[in-house]
C-alpha cells in the first residue's frame, strides 16, 4: 500500500511544498466563502499557496492552477451519546490534527463533542489518502501536512507581530526634564508653530513646542519641524495630538529613532495641563459621573429587557465580534443593505471570482463579493429545524442564535497598513465608513463605483466681511456632519439643576444623582449647521490682506443616499475626550430642498481672483535663494549617488534642482514619483522664474497663474506627483497653502498625461496660463451644471455625483455605546421589509422600540416620487 500511495503521489511531489517562515496557511476559512471545517463540505487547504476553499470552490482554483493535492479537513460536532458523563471534557479524536484551530463557542462543552478528520485530495480523480499515514506516505508529504495541521493562524500571527508588543520604554521616560516655561496646549485649535500645518502634529515632551512631523513618500506627514527641532535643542521625547487617550498616546523618541513607551506620560502631559487620567476608570469599570448614563444607553440601544425575536435568512446574518470589531461589523450590515452594493459585488459574484488573482485573499473585491454573499445568501443564517426547537422548550434554553459569520480575514485586508483599524482597539465608524468609501473608490476603476451613490457637492460662500464681497468654491463630501447645539435643549432647567446636584454630590463625594440627558430638536441641529461660521486666517484679495471672514455650506448636489453624521463627540477644556449624552428626535421622513445651494447672487460681488501672497519663512527663503535662480547651483554628489543606481543622468540633475539640493533621498523621491513622464530624461530647461522679492520677508510674487517651479518644487519634495501639484496651484490661485488642502481633497484628480499637456511648452507662459484658466473653468462649470432631476454622472474629469430631489426617508443607523470612540460598541437597526431589525454583533432580531434618537450615523434614501 505504502508503495501505491507513493507512486500515487509521484507525479506532484514538485507542487507539494513545506510552509515556510513567512507563508500564511489559511486552514479555517475559504478565500471566497465562510465556509470552514465545520461546514458540511469541510475545508479544502491547497498543498502548494496554502488557500483555503470550500466545496463550491476548490475546482475553480484547481482549474487555474493546475494545483492538484488538496489537504481536507472536515470538523463533526455531535451530541453527546446518552450516559456521557456530564461535564465532561469534549472528546477529539485524531487530537493533533487542529492544533491550531479553535473550538465553536457557540456549542456547550459538556453535550457536545467534536471529531476531526483530515485527508489528501488529488484532483480531478477526487483520489482519497487519509491521514495521518506517517509510514505509507513520502517523507517530504508526511513533513508538509505535519506543518500544515500545525501552522498558526495568520491573523493571530498578524497580531503577535504587530509593533505595538515591541515597543519598549524609553531611557528617557524617567529622567526627562521639563521646562518651567507656562505653557498649557489648548484641546483643539492646533497648529505647527513653524509652518500652521494642522495634521501630525506633535508635543514635544520638554518644551511644550507643537510641530509637524516628517513628511512621507506618498505625500502624508509634514515638514519634518519637530526632527528639526530636536536637533537644535536635543529635546528627545515628543507625543503625537490626537492619539491620547486614559490609556496612553503614541510616544516617539528622536534620540532612539522609535515609538517608546512612557510610564511616566500622565506626569509629563499634566505638565502642560493635559489631565489623561481625569477619566480613570474605578473598580466597578465606569467613572463615578458616568454610571447612570451609560447603563441606560446600553439597555436603550439593545433594546435589553424585552424578548426579542430572532430572524433569519437572507439578509438577516450577523457578523461575529472579533473583539472591539463592532464598528466594522455595523458599517458593513448597513452597506450591504444598499442595493448599489449589492449589486456591484454579489450582482457581479462570478464574474469577479473568476478573474480574481492568484492570491483572492488579498483582492479587495473579491473580498467585497464574499462578504457581501455571506451576508444575503442565508446560507450562514439558517434557522433551527423543527425538533430542535422542541427540545429547547422541553429543555427550557435560551433561544436559537445564529452563528454569524467572522470577518478577519476582511479585516485583515481594509485595515492593512492602516494605523488604527490595523490594531484591536475600538475606532470611529465614521472614519472607517470613509475610509472604507475610499477602498471602494481605488479599486472600481473600469467598473460600477458603487459608493458614487453617496458622494455630493457642497458649495462653501465665503464673505469678506469688511468689503462685504464673496467667492463661490466647492468641493465633494460623502457624510453630512450635523452639529449638537446643547444650548438649544428643550429640557435646560432640568439639565442645569442636574449639573448643580452633580458638583454638590462631587463636593460632599456622594453618589451622583440620576443623569438627565439633553433633548435638543433635529430642527435646531439643522439649524446650526446652515449657519455661518468664521473662517480662520482669513486673507481678502479685496483689502490684499488678513480679514475677518465668514463661511456658509450648501448642497450644490443632493445624494441618492444622504449619511448623516452627529457630532456628539468632542473635548472637554480639561482634555478629557467625552461624549455629548444627547437625544435627539430624528425624522422618518426628511425635507432638506431648502439647503440647495443658489449660486452667485446680482446684488454679489465676488472678491478679485488675486492669489495672497506665499508664506516663506526666513530660511526657507535663503534656501530659495541660493538653489532657485536662473544659473542654479546643482548637487552634483546626490546627481551621482543617483546616476550610480541606474537613472538618466538628466532625470537625476532634474530631480537634485526640482528638490532644491536637499539631498539624495528627497531627489530619489522625486524621481519615483516622475520616471513615467515622457520628458523624463531629457535636459534640464530652466525658465525665467519670479523674483524673490530681497526686500520682503514674508512674501514671493507671482508674475501670472502659472505655478512657479519653486512651489511646485515644495510640493514635490513633500512626495506628491508634480501633475498633482500643478494642478493644486493652479486651482488655488497659486496659494502654496490652499494648495496643499485642494490636493488632499482631490485624491482623484485628473491623470498626470492630463497634466502634462499644460505644460508642454514651457516658455509659453501666456499660453499656458490661459489654458489653465480655461481648464479650471470649464471644470467649474461643470459641477454648476447639474441637473436637479438627474441621475447621471457629471463630466469624467470631475468628482461623478448623481443628483435628485432633497426629500429622503430614514432606513438605517449606527449607534454608539460608551463615552468615547474610543471604547464601548456599536450596535444598528435596518429597515427591512417595512420593519426594523437589530444587528447586536451575530444577534439578528426584529426591533421592538429602535432607539432613533440616540443614533450616531443616520442613512436615508432618496425619495424620487
Amino acid at each position: 500500500m505504502a508503495a501505491d500511495l507513493g507512486e500515487l503521489l509521484v507525479p506532484f511531489m514538485p507542487t507539494i511544498r513545506v510552509p515556510r517562515i513567512g507563508d500564511r496557511v489559511f486552514k479555517s476559512e475559504c478565500a471566497f466563502s465562510y465556509d470552514s471545517p465545520e461546514s458540511e463540505g469541510g475545508l479544502y487547504v491547497c498543498m502548494n499557496t496554502f488557500l483555503g476553499f470550500g466545496r463550491e470552490h476548490v475546482e475553480r482554483h484547481y482549474r487555474k492552477t493546475g494545483q492538484c493535492v488538496y489537504m481536507h479537513l472536515k470538523r463533526t460536532m455531535k451530541e453527546k451519546a446518552t450516559g456521557a458523563s456530564g461535564g465532561a471534557v469534549p472528546q477529539r479524536r485524531n487530537g493533533k490534527v487542529f492544533l491550531d484551530l479553535e473550538l465553536n463557542c457557540d456549542f456547550n462543552g459538556d453535550d457536545y463533542e467534536y471529531e476531526d478528520e483530515a485527508k489528501l485530495v488529488i484532483f480531478p480523480e477526487h483520489y482519497e489518502i487519509p491521514l495521518p499515514n506517517i509510514e505509507e506516505l513520502p517523507a517530504l508529504v508526511t513533513i508538509a501536512c505535519d506543518a500544515v495541521l500545525n501552522a498558526k493562524s495568520p491573523y493571530r500571527r498578524q497580531e503577535s507581530d504587530s509593533w505595538d508588543d515591541d515597543v519598549q520604554v524609553s531611557k528617557h521616560a524617567s529622567s526627562l526634564r521639563q521646562l518651567d516655561n507656562g505653557v498649557r496646549i489648548p484641546p483643539s485649535g492646533w497648529k505647527c508653530s513653524k509652518c500652521e500645518l494642522r495634521e501630525n502634529l506633535w508635543v514635544n515632551l520638554t518644551d511644550g513646542s507643537v510641530l509637524c512631523g516628517k513628511w512621507f513618500f506618498d505625500g502624508k506627514g509634514g515638514n519634518g519641524h519637530a526632527v528639526e527641532h530636536y536637533r537644535e535643542t536635543n529635546y528627545p521625547l515628543a507625543v503625537k495630538l490626537g492619539t491620547i487617550t486614559p490609556d496612553g498616546a503614541d510616544v516617539y523618541s528622536f534620540d532612539e529613532e522609535e515609538a517608546v513607551l512612557d510610564p511616566h506620560l500622565a506626569e509629563h502631559l499634566a505638565h502642560f495641563g493635559i489631565d489623561m487620567l481625569q477619566i480613570q476608570k474605578t473598580e466597578n469599570g465606569f467613572t463615578d459621573t458616568d454610571v447612570s448614563p451609560r447603563i441606560s444607553e446600553w439597555e436603550v440601544i439593545q433594546e435589553s429587557g424585552l424578548k426579542l425575536k430572532p430572524v433569519y435568512g437572507s439578509g438577516y446574518t450577523g457578523i461575529k465580534n472579533l473583539g472591539n470589531s463592532c464598528y466594522l461589523g455595523t458599517t458593513m450590515q448597513v452597506l450591504f443593505s444598499i442595493p448599489e452594493f449589492q449589486r456591484a459585488y454579489v450582482g457581479n459574484l462570478q464574474r469577479i471570482f473568476d478573474y480574481s488573482p492568484l492570491d483572492p485573499t488579498q483582492d479587495f473585491n473579491t473580498q467585497m463579493a464574499k462578504l457581501g454573499h455571506g451576508l444575503l445568501s442565508g446560507q450562514y443564517s439558517k434557522p433551527p429545524i423543527k425538533s430542535e426547537l422542541i427540545e429547547q422548550v422541553m429543555k427550557e434554553e435560551h433561544k436559537h442564535q445564529q452563528k454569524g459569520i467572522s470577518l478577519k480575514m476582511f479585516k485583515a485586508l481594509t485595515s492593512k497598513g492602516h494605523p488604527e483599524f490595523s490594531s484591536s482597539r475600538q475606532q470611529d465608524a465614521q472614519e472607517f465608513f470613509l475610509h472604507l468609501i475610499n477602498q471602494v473608490e481605488r479599486n472600481s476603476e473600469g467598473s460600477e463605483n458603487p459608493s458614487d451613490v453617496f458622494r455630493f457637492l457642497v458649495e462653501e460662500r465665503t464673505q469678506c466681511c469688511q468689503s462685504r464681497m464673496v467667492r463661490y468654491t466647492q468641493r465633494a463630501d460623502h457624510i453630512m456632519q450635523l452639529p449638537a447645539p446643547m444650548e438649544a435643549a428643550v429640557n435646560k432647567d432640568e439639565l442645569i439643576a442636574y449639573e448643580v446636584k452633580r458638583q454638590e454630590a462631587e463636593a460632599s463625594r456622594r453618589a451622583p444623582p440620576p443623569a438627565v440627558r439633553a433633548r435638543i430638536p433635529f430642527s435646531a441641529c439643522l439649524q446650526a449647521y446652515t449657519e455661518p461660521e468664521n473662517v480662520d486666517d482669513f486673507w481678502s484679495s479685496a483689502l490684499q490682506a488678513k480679514s475677518a471672514g465668514v463661511k456658509t455650506s450648501r448642497f450644490k448636489s443632493f445624494p441618492e443616499y444622504l449619511v448623516i453624521q452627529i457630532k456628539k463627540f468632542t473635548f472637554g477644556l480639561d482634555w478629557v475626550p467625552k461624549k455629548l449624552d444627547v437625544s435627539i428626535d430624528m425624522p422618518d421622513l426628511l425635507d432638506i430642498t431648502h439647503l440647495r445651494a443658489t449660486g452667485l447672487q446680482p446684488k454679489e460681488e465676488e472678491l478679485p481672483d488675486i492669489a495672497p501672497p506665499i508664506v516663506v519663512p526666513e530660511e526657507s527663503k535663503d534656501h530659495l535663494m541660493n538653489n532657485f535662480m536662473d544659473s542654479p547651483e546643482i548637487d552634483e554628489s546626490a546627481v551621482m549617488q543617483l546616476a550610480e543606481m541606474g537613472f538618466p543622468l538628466e532625470a537625476c540633475r532634474k530631480a537634485v534642482y526640482y528638490t532644491g539640493n536637499m539631498g539624495a533621498e528627497v531627489a530619489f523621491n522625486w524621481v519615483i514619483a516622475h520616471m513615467e513622464e515622457p520628458d523624463f530624461a531629457e535636459p534640464l530647461v530652466v525658465s525665467g522664474f519670479s523674483e524673490i522679492d530681497s526686500s520682503s520677508s514674508a512674501s514671493v510674487p507671482m508674475a501670472d497663474n502659472q505655478p512657479p517651479e519653486e512651489s511646485v518644487a515644495i510640493l514635490t519634495s513633500m512626495g506628491f506627483p508634480r501633475y498633482q501639484a500643478l494642478q493644486g496651484l493652479k486651482a488655488t490661485n497659486n496659494n502654496l497653502e490652499h494648495a496643499l488642502d485642494w490636493i488632499f481633497t482631490h485624491p482623484d484628480s485628473e491623470d498626470e498625461s492630463e497634466a502634462a499637456s499644460d505644460i508642454a511648452d514651457p516658455e509659453g507662459n501666456a499660453n499656458i496660463s490661459a489654458s489653465a484658466d480655461a481648464n479650471v473653468n470649464a471644470k467649474a462649470n461643470a459641477n454648476a451644471s447639474v441637473n436637479t432631476n438627474a441621475t447621471a454622472d457629471n463630466e469624467p474629469n470631475g468628482p461623478r455625483v448623481r443628483d435628485g430631489p432633497g426629500r429622503y426617508e430614514l432606513f438605517a443607523f449606527i449607534s454608539h455605546m460608551g463615552t468615547s470612540t474610543m471604547c464601548g460598541r456599536y450596535v444598528c437597526h435596518i429597515k427591512k421589509e417595512g420593519r426594523w431589525v437589530i444587528y447586536n454583533d451575530h444577534k439578528v432580531c426584529l426591533s421592538e422600540r429602535p432607539p432613533k434618537d440616540l443614533g450616531y450615523i443616520y442613512f436615508y434614501h432618496q425619495i424620487l416620487s
